[in-house]
């Protein structure tokens, strides 16, 4: 009994790794009481002892289902089971959430235990993007969670109601009542693991949402709570990874490569698949800015590999490597897989980005409009600059720089503000072209040589390599890649309406081609052009 005694009294002052210890020693000796199992649970959880914190709460399902208590095995059961979905092991965490179901049934009347198995039905519809349906059954799960003063239950429905809330574009709403939550964590109103729990959601849902401001706010405050509460457990793990995100938008690339490394070493012990498969994606995110291209496409498949997303970062390395076709085909396919407006800004940017280095304008345009369509329904400050950046490329594609630096500027003022050096000096690039076209060389020197200088200290290659090749002297014919391509399928006798399909362009997109060709080369006929092409060696 002493070192039970000694057990509880560690779990009391929050000392999880010491209460961990006495109280598993002491079940070694005599099996625990239930109440003396619960902690162990817990304390297990918050040390990264996941094997034996299933095990604790499994013990004391059986017992309290011998006993008669169907709610606190419910509980039990509850607990078992949203864990193991967590950890992506959906067959045997439904098979104990259905347990615990047919508890509360049995039983009969309403109880707390109603409120935290409607969790799982939350997440279910926010998975299925239902986020209407996700944020009804939140509230529901949340005014059991009050008539029952289960101050815990309120905390994780609200987090989940704030995420659909912003899942349907009410960012206000829904970043309000996260905070709202947040003040309930901080405040250490919550159960340890509940806290936890909270931050992550929370933190996730910023992200998310592009509500950079809060993540960043939230993630120092998730750091310092692991530091003081589970020192090496999954949370840690999980915010690292939230951190390591925080650190490369604000251009701490060396940072968040180190913050990924430690994350891993902790998931390893405790896996979280999705964090797992985001730190990769992070990793690769940052290989690929730096040029290291081989290092990045692993890194990406990794991702995958553990059931995340590899797009559109995947899609951007392959125009990086010359391989635009592939990089269009890739990109659409993640946007023709993507129905939920606000993940499609995961991936227009990148679409215009592609669509544009590929020569399809009609295509960049269609996304730019639907980019700027979504940011007109949502009340986000970075979903509208991310608009305005697409819009800006597009009008200097277009040949518009007068048209071009409003957007631009407007887009800048918002990356700027929130601290992401990369995103503002890439726009700054398109700034300076834009002065350039406007006879503003001095604007235009200020502008790239800002860029340049955070390029350097990113070690973003591949930027400082395109700011060379844009002051180096153009080439003779001053043709583009993709204009290239369609004057050697028209030397062929491809008429344009075979080039478009080849292509996988639109008609108009190739009419427009074959007459920047025209001007360029300065003929006024295809055979002449056909002439030209072989007489330059450019066949």
């Amino acid at each position: 009994m002493d070192a039970v005694d000694r057990g509880r009294a560690a779990y009391s002052r929050r000392d999880w790794r010491e209460a961990f210890a006495l109280l598993s020693g002491a079940d070694d000796e005599a099996p625990l009481a239930i109440d003396d199992l619960w902690r162990l649970a817990w304390s297990a959880a918050l040390t990264d002892h996941d094997d034996a914190h299933f095990r604790a709460l499994e013990r004391a399902y059986q017992r309290l289902v011998d006993d008669g208590q169907c709610r606190r095995a419910a509980y039990a059961a509850f607990w078992i089971g949203y864990r193991l979905l967590h950890r992506g092991e959906h067959g045997r965490g439904g098979g104990w959430l259905g347990r615990a179901q047919r508890l509360v049934e049995r039983d009969g009347a309403e109880c707390v235990e109603h409120g935290y198995l409607l969790l799982a039905q939350v997440r279910r519809h926010l998975a299925g993007d239902q986020p209407a349906e996700a944020r009804a059954v939140a509230e529901a799960a949340a005014a059991i969670g009050e008539r029952f003063g289960d101050a815990d239950l309120v905390a994780l429905a609200r987090s989940l109601e704030g995420h659909a809330r912003c899942a349907e574009g009410r960012f206000a709403d829904g970043v309000a009542l996260l905070d709202e939550v947040m003040v309930a964590a901080t405040a250490e109103g919550l159960s340890p693991v509940v806290t936890g729990i909270v931050y992550c959601t929370v933190i996730a849902c910023c992200q998310h949402a592009y509500a950079f401001d809060r993540a960043r706010e939230w993630t120092d405050a998730l750091a310092r709570w692991c530091d003081r509460e589970a020192e090496r457990g999954t949370f840690n793990g999980t915010c690292l990874v939230h951190r390591a995100a925080i650190l490369e938008l604000g251009g701490e690339w060396r940072g968040a490569v180190d913050e990924i490394e430690r994350a891993r070493e902790l998931l390893a012990r405790s896996p979280d698949p999705r964090a797992l498969a985001e730190s990769h994606y992070q990793q690769a995110e940052i290989l690929r800015l730096r040029g290291e291209h081989a290092a990045a496409e692993q890194a990406y498949r990794r991702a995958s590999d553990l059931g995340g997303e590899a797009q559109p970062g995947l899609a951007l390395l392959r125009l990086a490597q010359g391989r635009a076709d592939e990089a269009v085909g890739s990109i659409r396919r993640a946007l023709d897989t993507t129905a939920t407006p606000l993940r499609r800004v995961r991936f227009l940017p990148a679409s215009v980005e592609i669509l544009l280095g590929a020569g399809d304008l009609d295509g960049a345009r269609a996304a730019c409009d639907e980019l700027e369509r979504i940011a007109g329904g949502v009340d986000s400050a970075v979903v509208g600059a991310i608009a305005a950046h697409a819009r800006g490329a597009m009008r200097l594609a277009d040949g518009d720089a007068p048209g071009a630096v409003e957007p631009l500027r407007r887009a800048f003022a918002v990356w700027h503000a929130l601290g992401a050096p990369y995103i503002a000096a890439r726009i700054r690039v398109l700034v300076g072209r834009a002065c350039a076209a406007l006879g503003d060389r001095d604007g235009a020197a200020l502008e790239l040589d800002a860029a340049r200088q955070v390029f350097a200290r990113l070690g973003a290659a591949p930027d400082l390599a395109a700011l060379d090749a844009d002051a180096a002297p153009p080439r003779a014919h001053g043709l583009t890649e993709r204009e290239l391509q369609v004057l050697r399928l028209l030397a062929t006798g491809k008429s344009n309406k075979e080039i478009a399909s080849e292509l996988d362009l639109s008609e108009r997109t190739i009419d427009r081609h074959v007459s920047n060709i025209f001007d360029k080369v300065d003929v006024h006929s295809r055979a002449a052009a056909t002439a030209y092409a072989y007489e330059h060696g450019l066949i």
